[in-house]
């Protein structure tokens, strides 16, 4: 081989050399991917920018065994004056703002019966009839005297001698919403219970009387009366 092919024959080779050197491999596993940006995702749009925080659900405060031992102890007061019909004792009893709401079935309403503390004390003396509601199952107006209204609808039967007795649990259950902790918001109400009285009825003749409070300065008040029974 003379000198001119010799030069020729390294041209070639390093022009090949050179060639291989920058052609792309596509079986190489050191190529780098392209970066899609997070916009151009077709869901982008639809994820919220931050995920909101898990709520963390807590069970309700049960109040101190002294609190409820005074609830009960002032349950045991009301109880007894409205079992003898002092209601200048019970008027005692009553929150000296929301007054006292009378309520003849278990859910409670704003177009219940309403009276302050010294109306309360002469409530047994009142002659005049106040809408109390609707009787459950015929809708007929529950117009009656106070005194009418407490044979049916306060203490129909001994609640002082109940064979159970409840703080802030419900023991009587009937078809009537029960919606005492939302209308009376921070409150506590023992209730009175008898589980029947006639084994033919199969505990459907229950009766519940529940005694709400609510605290007003330090002091728990009587807020509510709500009887209590099986309806249709």
């Amino acid at each position: 081989m003379n000198v001119k092919s010799t030069i020729i024959f390294f041209l070639l080779a390093g022009l090949l050399t050179a060639c291989n050197l920058t052609s792309p491999n596509p079986i190489n596993d050191s190529a780098t991917l392209p970066t899609i940006p997070p916009t151009s995702l077709p869901f982008a749009n639809s994820l919220p920018a931050e995920l909101p925080p898990i709520p963390i659900l807590t069970p309700q405060a049960t109040p101190p065994l002294s609190i409820q031992q005074g609830i009960l102890d002032r349950a045991a007061g009301v109880i007894a004056a409205i079992k003898h019909q002092d209601m200048a004792i019970l008027s005692g009893y009553v929150h000296p703002v929301d007054g006292l709401r009378f309520s003849p079935y278990a859910f409670v309403s704003d177009t219940n019966q309403v009276f302050s503390a010294d109306q309360v004390a002469s409530l047994m003396a009142d002659s005049k009839v106040y809408p109390w509601g609707q009787y459950s199952g015929s809708g007929e107006p529950i117009d009656l005297g106070f005194p009418a209204y407490y044979s049916q609808f306060i203490y129909d039967v001994d609640f002082a001698n109940a064979p159970e007795m409840s703080l802030n649990h419900r023991l009587g259950v009937s078809t009537s919403m029960d919606n005492i902790f939302e209308f009376y918001q921070s409150s506590m109400f023992v209730e009175s219970y008898f589980p029947g009285f006639d084994a033919q009825y199969e505990g459907l003749d229950w009766r519940s009387l529940r005694l709400v409070f609510a605290e007003y300065n330090g002091t728990w008040y009587l807020v509510g009366i709500i009887h209590d029974q099986w309806t249709t």
